[in-house]
């Protein structure tokens, strides 16, 4: 059951067990971010309008809970599941375009090239008082700046474009995908030797970064999969990454109770930020590279400034 607000507490129920994944649509697609998507241990996706506040789709397929879910730029919505697939949706209609399959156990995570841009829509960090555009544009305008920069990112990876999608799974593996057209994966990533806990592109979409519960990062080639280095520190289970918006720093979370800010460049620790009194569970980087937030099983929320 998901909870809205406007003018008061909405409800929007009809999942049979509880939510893992949510996601909305992206701004550049729809100016009033009006469709969300949501992904339950039940197994299936609603597609629901948040005006309405009704279900417009529900997505069903998968035969084990939905753990993650992503709306991707052309209106296609990607799923993973405990069923070990992974799922492409077209959310215009509801149709289950194709299934992906490789992993052989639990598939955990779910990670786009295009995911900083989805996130940031109109925002660009880099310019001068980014921050305040928002207030001197109309909700058209605001995206057509974000379809603008989506687009950029869109076409990086070749002439034609198109977005890329890494799934990381309990199978100790991760596999990079071109899930608008193609059903095999493009690269199959091996060398964790625990089930991967998190997996993120940087923000220029260069690399991917890799965290498990083997204590260690990988980082690979976003292009062709390729494994380039382990960033090893933590003595406990990694949980979750963050990048930078530059993508010149990794932030990191463990079990150890300790952040680990990574240079990218030299591949090594830049910062060690201890503070936390147990587990850190959740970290991430605000869209302008300047702050971190963490947070975890001491119930504590810190957040730090470069």
């Amino acid at each position: 059951m998901a909870r809205l607000l406007d003018k008061g507490t909405k409800l929007l129920s009809g999942h049979r067990q509880w939510i893992n994944s949510l996601s909305w649509q992206p701004l550049h697609l729809n100016g009033s971010c009006r469709l969300l998507a949501s992904g339950s241990k039940d197994s299936t996706i609603k597609i629901w309008d948040t005006h309405l506040f009704k279900t417009i789709f529900t997505l069903s397929g998968h035969t084990a809970s939905v753990t993650c879910i992503k709306w991707g730029g052309q209106n296609l919505l990607y799923s993973a599941s405990q069923d070990r697939t992974i799922k492409v949706w077209r959310t215009t209609d509801g149709v289950l375009c194709r299934t992906l399959e490789g992993h052989s156990h639990w598939v955990n995570t779910l990670a786009l090239s295009t995911d900083y841009v989805l996130r940031t829509g109109f925002y660009e960090p880099s310019k001068e008082n980014a921050s305040n555009d928002s207030d001197n544009f109309d909700d058209v305008t605001l995206q057509t700046m974000a379809l603008e920069r989506y687009e950029n990112v869109y076409k990086l990876f070749d002439t034609n474009g198109g977005e890329r999608l890494v799934s990381g799974s309990d199978d100790f593996t991760l596999y990079l995908w071109k899930p608008e057209t193609d059903k095999k994966p493009l690269a199959r990533m091996t060398g964790h030797q625990q089930l991967i806990n998190d997996v993120k592109f940087s923000p220029d979409t260069r690399l991917l970064a890799s965290a498990s519960f083997d204590k260690s990062i990988k980082l690979w080639s976003s292009r062709t999969g390729a494994f380039l280095t382990t960033l090893r520190g933590h003595v406990q289970a990694v949980y979750q990454i963050a990048w930078s918006a530059d993508s010149r720093l990794l932030v990191s979370g463990s079990a150890d109770s300790t952040l680990k800010i990574w240079n990218i460049e030299k591949r090594c620790i830049l910062f060690d930020l201890p503070g936390h009194a147990d587990e850190i569970y959740a970290v991430d980087y605000s869209p302008d590279g300047q702050k971190v937030a963490s947070g975890g099983k001491d119930k504590v929320l810190k957040l730090w400034r470069r």
